[in-house]
């Protein structure tokens, strides 16, 4: 699978975890990348470095999604530096376990701002800024990462699951809004990853707090990694993924 050559992308979050690994997978299919970050730039640096030695360009800019204001300055500067911009994912979140996973009653305004900022405006603040240029690409894609939190909606998940529940809703009516511009709008929604958020977030569950310990009974043996959510957003926005549109694919082997 490869045919990116050509094809910028931006990815928001790109530079940790999920984000760094899509942005890399990209990369290596051949597509230049933007790279956002929100507070560690010498990560966001280096992400671009690694894609710099792939033989495309990077470059990475700072923005919090959660802010219109530097979303749209994001965006001006990126379509400066790489003329279209035909691909965006939809990466930068916030998880529960950033907050301490609280009950919806007992969050705080400041806490369902914080995730839903990130979890939801920033998915809209991105759409509203680029989809308007993305129509004028031969074809387009946008890609967001949800969660399958969306499929149970658990206890101390509230705050987590209305943002992913909202971006999915973005998603899906995008998708049949602009598929008359040629522009492709999928989901993906990985289950427990071993990422930064990942590992936190198992220290407040049952169970080990060692993710390799956990690999013993995850599917197929292994928790999952951000490679296996970067190769499903690589086969959504390739050649193989041209003719899906208005889909999710969870990635969490088959469900827990």
């Amino acid at each position: 699978m490869s045919g990116l050559e050509g094809r910028n992308a931006l990815v928001t979050g790109g530079s940790r975890g999920i984000g760094r690994a899509i942005s890399l997978r990209l990369a290596e299919m051949g597509a230049n990348v933007a790279v956002n970050y929100a507070n560690s730039q010498s990560a966001a640096e280096e992400v671009a470095s690694e894609i710099a030695d792939l033989g495309v360009i990077a470059k990475t800019y700072k923005a919090d999604v959660s802010d219109r204001e530097s979303c749209e300055a994001m965006v001006a500067q990126a379509i400066s530096d790489f003329g279209q911009i035909d691909i965006l994912i939809n990466n930068a979140g916030i998880g529960s376990s950033g907050i301490d996973r609280p009950t919806v009653t007992e969050a705080t305004y400041d806490q369902f701002n914080l995730l839903i900022g990130a979890n939801l405006w920033g998915p809209i603040h991105m759409c509203k800024a680029l989809v308007p240029h993305m129509r004028d690409a031969a074809r387009s894609d946008i890609v967001m990462i949800s969660s399958v939190a969306t499929d149970s909606y658990s206890e101390r998940m509230g705050l987590y699951s209305i943002g992913k529940a909202g971006m999915e809703a973005l998603a899906y009516t995008l998708a049949k809004e602009e598929r008359v511009h040629g522009m492709r709008v999928n989901v993906v929604a990985p289950g427990l990853v071993d990422t930064d958020m990942g590992r936190k977030l198992i220290t407040l569950l049952p169970g080990s707090d060692d993710m390799r310990e956990r690999d013993a009974t995850a599917p197929f043996g292994f928790v999952c990694t951000p490679e296996d959510i970067a190769a499903a957003v690589a086969y959504l926005v390739s050649e193989d993924g041209r003719y899906l549109t208005n889909q999710r694919i969870a990635v969490n082997g088959g469900g827990f």
